[in-house]
């Protein structure tokens, strides 16, 4: 939508740029934090593993750390996916995209965090007893 309403002054170009650049920081940031987060949960287990403690708790800690990273890196993406779209590409075909992408990437935050908790996120906390 924004795209056709600049569309009409070739002044308004450098700002459907500047978007798409926007858009795609924030794609890279979203890979920079997947990679980064993945790396370091990999080296932590490791180091955790070459001492020798306990290995199940280790490797529930690293399960837990690469579901962390990957929902933080799906809702970055879906941000950037909801900067591309609505703001350079606002046709009915787009949106319709873009939702199916959110559902997709909503999906796959909602199935780590069960993995991750043992719960769905809108389910109370078990009490501790």
């Amino acid at each position: 939508m924004l795209k056709y309403i600049l569309a009409s002054s070739s002044a308004d170009e450098p700002i459907l740029e500047w978007i798409e650049l926007a858009a795609l920081a924030i794609e890279i940031l979203a890979v920079v934090i997947i990679v980064v987060a993945i790396a370091g949960a990999t080296v932590h287990y490791l180091y955790l593993a070459l001492r020798r403690q306990h290995e199940h708790d280790i490797y529930r800690q690293y399960k837990t750390r690469l579901g962390k990273a990957l929902m933080l890196g799906l809702e970055v993406l879906i941000a950037a996916d909801i900067v591309g779209t609505v703001a350079l590409e606002a046709t009915l075909e787009s949106i319709v995209f873009l939702g199916l992408l959110v559902l997709i990437r909503t999906f796959l935050s909602w199935s780590l965090a069960v993995e991750i908790d043992g719960r769905w996120p809108w389910q109370a906390k078990p009490e501790k007893e």
